[in-house]
């Protein structure tokens, strides 16, 4: 294998796209000896502060998402779309990639766009059950489509698709080998930990359901780690006691999974891959807010092979109490999900994804 190959990584907007294109990243740092990597984002969004502190050099595009409602902000996306071509097309031409891997979101449309226009191998991955609009696009395109749910010819070039799973950090891979913070919490050892996670920005919905039922929560003898979010942090972190733990955002994600007995938590496609790695009975709570409804549809694929319990936010008031009332009583159906959800990992995603990589570039 050549020793000087150079990738060029593009996706963000999100962490369910920043964090599969750096597990790719290291996967490459693995298997190619002496390689360039490039990350391409887009300017003002999240992956310009996360992927740096990664290790990774990471340029940033003018490209910006459209958005679903009106507003006047769209009569922009035109040009900043054909800036952003012309600022993929410099940055090409002179970093000079061998591979080009776009992990969804809208900074990864020009960039791979371009590259195959410009017969640079490229390969997608897609993480939900329902493509966003940038990989539907590049679906086109690419030379590998890489898919982590069955049945995605009706949305991608069958001849193309390649099932990986999604990448995750290689740490939640090891999370036997992470910290129980119960102590550090001055939690108390024998009693059933509830970590509940609403993402990064915080789901007023759950959290509002959480407040509604604390009486009821309390009263089952449990410790609770609640990750509210910064824009609610204030509202709730009355509610700190010995028992229940509130944080805006959790940085030790590992060991909190680790010291975990169920969770609840949205279904986006990196947060079920997870679970599906650590292997722990969940309620899931999709959420409303995205595009096509696809956070239900990745939690319903699941809960039909009696992986996890789907709630879906309307129902939140009348049916929460009660599922989690079922799940903390219920030894056997804990072990159930947990053993369901367990089958359905694929922790070697990143490496799959490599190999392809590998081979495409050997036969060059």
């Amino acid at each position: 294998m050549a020793k000087n190959n150079k990738f060029i990584i593009s996706g963000g907007g999100t962490g369910g796209h920043i964090y599969p294109a750096i597990s790719i990243a290291k996967e490459i740092g693995k298997n190619f000896i002496d390689c360039e990597l490039k990350f391409i984002g887009a300017k003002g969004r999240m992956e310009m502060n996360i992927v740096p502190k990664h290790g990774y050099e990471i340029q940033g595009l003018l490209i910006s998402g459209l958005h679903r409602s009106f507003t006047l902000k769209n009569i922009f996306l035109p040009i900043k779309l054909f800036i952003s071509f012309i600022q993929s097309f410099l940055i090409i031409i002179t970093f000079k990639p061998n591979f080009v891997i776009g992990t969804g979101g809208f900074a990864s449309f020009p960039i791979v766009f371009i590259s195959s226009i410009l017969r640079i191998p490229t390969l997608i991955q897609e993480q939900n059950s329902i493509p966003g609009i940038s990989n539907r696009l590049l679906s086109r395109f690419a030379n590998y489509i890489c898919v982590a749910y069955d049945k995605m010819e009706k949305f991608f070039p069958a001849k193309n698709i390649y099932k990986t799973g999604n990448p995750i950090m290689e740490s939640i891979k090891n999370i036997n080998n992470t910290n129980d913070i119960k102590q550090k919490l001055n939690f108390e050892d024998n009693k059933t930990v509830i970590l509940i996670l609403g993402g990064s920005l915080g789901s007023e919905k759950i959290n509002r359901t959480v407040e509604k039922n604390i009486d009821y929560i309390i009263s089952k003898d449990v410790n609770v780690i609640w990750q509210c979010g910064k824009k609610y942090f204030n509202d709730f972190k009355h509610f700190k006691s010995n028992s229940i733990y509130v944080t805006e955002y959790i940085e030790d994600i590992n060991s909190t999974y680790n010291s975990s007995d169920i969770i609840i938590a949205r279904s986006g496609a990196l947060t079920l891959s997870e679970l599906a790695i650590v292997s722990k009975p969940s309620i899931l709570i999709p959420s409303p807010n995205v595009a096509e409804n696809h956070q239900l549809e990745n939690a319903k694929k699941i809960e039909e092979i009696n992986a996890c319990i789907c709630v879906e936010e309307k129902d939140l008031d009348i049916i929460f109490k009660n599922k989690l009332d079922l799940l903390l009583k219920d030894e056997k159906l804990r072990n159930e999900l947990s053993k369901n959800i367990s089958q359905i990992a694929m922790p070697n995603a990143s490496s799959d994804i490599v190999q392809l990589i590998k081979k495409h570039l050997s036969n060059d």
